[in-house]
């Protein structure tokens, strides 16, 4: 059982300035829901009751939107709006540890997961990144769990991309196939798709046992300055092995402009209360 989830969440958010400029990208509404919460609720969903974020200092909005907010809640019941109360303080998060870790200069992703280690001890435990925003009758994480209950080994979600995109993600080199669990035979970061070793590319979940701290701390920083993850997962592959699952369903890349307005379209059709009204002023644009 997985119990512990680490959502690195300290960037900048340049790509949506002025908007990031006093609201964290991460808290930007998909709908009427957080792009944040999305992601907590479907590491909650699993089973996970601590929730490790990597933040920094000036995103105080995050911690006041995960806490019980009892002001409000004692407002909405003197106005009859009892109902509200529920979106407000949602259930799900009744029970849940939250944690909040700064991250004093953002150096990568492998950086981020560093600053959990002493969090996380010697459990295996998962990372989501927020800007990947994913839809399927079955979690992405509940996917991936599947998989490291079968191969007792770490597990990252991997979808098929164009080869005109590949530079921008890790890329596998895919081994042998049990049930749905690739074993991964090396991983490249942000290859050119002349030196790919595949189409199939890392995104933003995984489930990893303890033991990649051992390698993220002895990652050496890249050209760019940074602790990158896949190069630990690189090192980890001489140890041990690790797996790759390719997720079956929908996959909205938030971090961009074009991914998140898809995923607010997608979302708003799939909402049966305003589905049909979207349809309409779709159509008046188009």
């Amino acid at each position: 059982m997985i119990k512990k989830a680490v959502l690195p969440v300290a960037g900048f958010g340049t790509r949506f300035l002025p908007a990031s400029k006093a609201i964290p990208k991460e808290m930007l509404p998909i709908i009427d829901k957080p792009l944040l919460q999305y992601a907590v609720e479907e590491a909650i969903n699993i089973g996970v009751d601590e929730i490790i974020f990597i933040t920094s200092p000036e995103k105080h909005s995050i911690k006041k939107h995960f806490d019980k907010n009892t002001i409000f809640e004692s407002r909405l019941k003197t106005i009859g709006k009892t109902e509200m109360i529920k979106k407000l303080n949602p259930e799900v998060f009744n029970g849940i540890k939250f944690h909040y870790i700064n991250q004093k200069v953002q150096n990568g992703l492998g950086h981020a997961i560093l600053q959990a280690q002493e969090a996380i001890g010697d459990d295996s435990f998962a990372v989501l990144l927020p800007d990947d925003l994913f839809f399927s009758e079955q979690s992405c994480l509940d996917q991936l769990l599947i998989s490291y209950q079968e191969t007792n080994a770490s597990v990252i979600a991997v979808n098929k991309v164009n080869k005109e995109d590949i530079h921008k993600y890790g890329v596998i080199k895919p081994g042998e196939i049990k049930n749905k669990a690739i074993q991964i035979e090396d991983i490249v970061e942000k290859p050119t798709y002349k030196n790919a070793p595949s189409d199939i590319a890392v995104c933003g979940r995984y489930v990893l046992k303890p033991s990649i701290f051992k390698f993220l701390n002895s990652t050496k920083f890249d050209k760019s300055g940074e602790i990158q993850l896949t190069d630990a997962i690189k090192a980890l592959l001489e140890e041990e092995d690790v797996y790759a699952r390719i997720y079956d369903g929908e996959k909205y890349d938030c971090g961009s402009k074009k991914g998140f307005v898809h995923a607010t379209i997608a979302l708003a059709l799939k909402d049966e209360s305003i589905s049909k009204d979207i349809q309409k002023i779709i159509k008046e644009i188009i």
